[in-house]
């Protein structure tokens, strides 16, 4: 069994430039109701264009709608091509539903105990852009906070679902199960993933940090930028060695023998256990890591563990350098 140096992101952010952060980093906005997803990604890009930073693309993590608020990360040039590594891991909402006739508390909780949570059907709603056909989505929590007192109707609540649930519609469900009407009077999500929103940053700072960089300070705009290496907090890590760097760089996969400590002699036993972020863990085929060396991200690969051939991955995908 083997342990291995995690990845330190404070670490990767003091030692790259500001240049370099703003080609692959990450900004946690808390977006205010009213814009797009679209319009905030297009309002990043263009704001940080117009202070002279060289801004190709930016990029959102997850659509929400214009009336909702909260947190959406956006990644920013190179930072783009990890979008759909986030996307489908679990968020968090809270919000108020309001039913169209008085109902208690202990009736909701209870439709919410039998048909809400857990795995569930559900189909988009009308006005999505996906096709209208049942999927499953997995409900991890859905807690009615408080009824309000002066309107009774109204209900707060705070729910954990999987990616790609629709809350409106879930609320919605939920109505017609109790034989009601229901909808969403507002949505704050307050977590897409590892980005919360104690971390988020509003449109205000966003600017105020932009006008900093322009007046000669650089520190709050660097500040707010999370550096795409985060990814290695979503998947498990593994280190490669030094002299196998420039091959991998090129899209070569990577054999049993590139992965420090791994001092087995059986290929199989070298796919079994290699070392992580912070402990041993187990890799099943299929599976995607992060292949870093050192404090140094190579890219996401997929395993495929062909003991035949040695090869222990795939690149999914590989970061050039620049």
């Amino acid at each position: 069994m083997i342990e291995q140096n995690p990845v330190e992101i404070s670490k990767i952010k003091q030692e790259k430039s500001l240049k370099e952060l703003l080609e692959f980093s990450i900004l946690n906005i808390d977006k205010p109701s009213g814009p797009t997803s679209f319009d905030v990604s297009d309002f990043v890009r263009k704001t940080l264009k117009n202070a002279g930073i060289e801004m190709r693309k930016t990029s959102h993590f997850g659509t929400l709608d214009p009336k909702v608020t909260g947190v959406l990360p956006i990644a920013l040039n190179r930072a783009c091509k990890l979008t759909g590594y986030f996307l489908g891991h679990n968020k968090e909402y809270m919000g108020v539903m309001r039913f169209h006739k008085d109902l208690s508390k202990k009736e909701v909780e209870e439709a919410i105990k039998k048909k809400f949570l857990g795995k569930i059907m559900q189909k988009p709603p009308v006005k999505s852009r996906v096709k209208r056909v049942e999927r499953e989505r997995e409900i991890k929590s859905f807690e009615i906070l408080e009824q309000n007192q002066d309107n009774k109707k109204d209900f707060s609540f705070k729910t954990e679902v999987q990616g790609g649930t629709y809350i409106r519609k879930l609320i919605s469900d939920l109505g017609d199960y109790l034989e009601i009407s229901a909808h969403m009077l507002n949505l704050k999500r307050i977590r897409a993933g590892i980005f919360n929103e104690n971390e988020s940053i509003s449109f205000e700072n966003f600017e105020k940090a932009v006008d900093e960089y322009k007046n000669g300070n650089e520190d709050m705009l660097r500040n707010i930028l999370i550096p795409g290496e985060i990814i290695s907090e979503i998947y498990h890590v593994v280190q490669v060695k030094n002299d196998v760097i420039k091959k991998l760089l090129t899209g070569k996969p990577i054999f049993h023998e590139d992965l420090i400590g791994n001092n087995s002699t059986s290929a199989n036993n070298k796919a079994k256990n290699i070392a992580g972020r912070d402990s041993i863990f187990k890799v099943n085929t299929g599976q995607l890591i992060c292949a870093f060396n050192n404090q140094q991200f190579i890219g996401v690969y997929k395993v495929i563990n062909d003991t035949e051939s040695g090869i222990f991955a795939k690149p999914d995908f590989v970061l050039q350098p620049l």
